[in-house]
């Protein structure tokens, strides 16, 4: 990953051209005040410039001042800091650093894959970094994007994460590191990366724990809990499965272009940790896959139970169904016998026999226990 063209056989960008554009209409009358011009918001983190044995030697809040001061710096390298630029800024950058329309597009349009391309001399990265909010149990994503050159290092940054002072920091505090250029930068900077993505990894171990417990305790709501882990599990999966390849990449170009020992081992040691990273993510995939069925069969089980249950419910209702309706047959028909020969018409049969009333009575009795033993045979009593 050595760069061939020294920035300073490129040519120069008038400073001046930067600025911008004043118009507007005059104020009428001498007594009117120009209304106040809006400045506005600087994206700019944090901007320096580094003697060549890793030291810094100036801080900058304007890109103008960090041009300047690194034209005036033999063997420096500038590392400068944004987040979330406009237009404006990155095409300052543009034409300072000659970077490719393509990869400025990118960086202001944001929402792109991790990967790695070179345009020149220069590399543009881009990586996503991760980091877990146990509060509400999420994993929240951030793009950044790197330009890296011959005497330069610009990191674009979407999102809150990573934080780069600290790897600022760390690298200022081994200036021997620094010296070696705007690859030791990017190495660092992808090391903190992927290390951010161990909180990661042990959250979604304990979210996918806390998982098994509530499938096997009945939860109702622990469907939507895997559904929604699943897709945590999946973006995070797309964060760190490119990156792989941008590491080899990197690996290749080491070799190709002769870079120090040293950084390669350093990549090696990023390369090694992304691949447990891989493979944790890609356990945690099949482990999800695998509970998400165990819970559907679950839930079909006790579906099933709950519709055994309801039909045992169902025959034992129609079995009291059956005996209370055999019931109210037996006490139908002397009921029906004794209602007829209760209307004391003067014109009935049987009304003034004297057997007639025994015959009622044995008339009732006959009819009810042979509906019961009729109710009986057809075991609804």
């Amino acid at each position: 990953m050595a760069f061939s063209s020294p920035r300073s056989a490129r040519p120069r960008q008038v400073l001046g051209a930067l600025r911008p554009r004043r118009g507007g209409t005059p104020a009428a009358g001498p007594e009117a005040t120009p209304p106040t011009p809006i400045r506005p918001r600087s994206a700019i983190v944090a901007a320096a410039v580094y003697d060549d044995g890793g030291h810094r030697t100036a801080s900058f809040t304007r890109l103008a001042d960090t041009f300047r001061a690194l034209r005036s710096t033999p063997g420096g390298m500038a590392w400068i800091g944004l987040e979330r630029p406009d237009e404006r800024e990155l095409a300052a950058l543009a034409r300072e650093f000659d970077l490719h329309p393509l990869a400025i597009e990118d960086a202001i349009q944001a929402h792109q894959r991790p990967k790695i391309e070179r345009y020149g001399d220069t590399l543009f990265v881009v990586l996503h970094a991760a980091r877990y909010l146990d509060s509400i149990e999420e994993v929240e994503f951030s793009e950044l994007h790197l330009f890296v050159g011959p005497d330069f290092v610009v990191s674009v940054r979407h999102g809150d994460s990573p934080d780069l002072a600290t790897v600022r920091g760390r690298l200022e505090s081994t200036p021997q590191m620094l010296s070696r250029g705007p690859e030791a930068v990017l190495y660092a900077i992808m090391d903190r990366v992927v290390d951010d993505y161990a909180p990661v990894v042990s959250g979604l171990d304990f979210d996918i724990d806390q998982i098994e417990s509530e499938v096997f305790s009945g939860d109702k709501s622990v469907s939507r809990r895997i559904y929604e882990l699943s897709r945590e599990v999946v973006d995070f999966q797309r964060a760190v499965r490119p990156l792989q390849n941008v590491c080899q990449s990197l690996a290749k170009g080491a070799e190709k272009y002769q870079v120090d020992e040293e950084l390669q081992a350093y990549l090696r040691d990023v390369a090694d940790h992304l691949i447990e990273v891989a493979e944790s993510v890609e356990t945690f995939r099949v482990a999800l896959r695998d509970i998400l069925t165990v819970n559907a069969t679950l839930v079909a089980q006790r579906q099933n139970e709950e519709m055994t249950h309801l039909t045992e419910v169902s025959i034992k209702q129609g079995d009291e169904v059956k005996k209370i309706s055999g019931w109210a047959a037996i006490l139908f028909a002397p009921t029906l016998v004794g209602a007829i020969y209760g209307m004391n018409f003067d014109f009935m049969p049987e009304l003034h026999a004297v057997w007639g009333y025994p015959a009622a009575l044995l008339a009732m009795l006959a009819v009810s226990v042979g509906l019961y033993g009729v109710f009986r045979w057809k075991k609804w009593m």
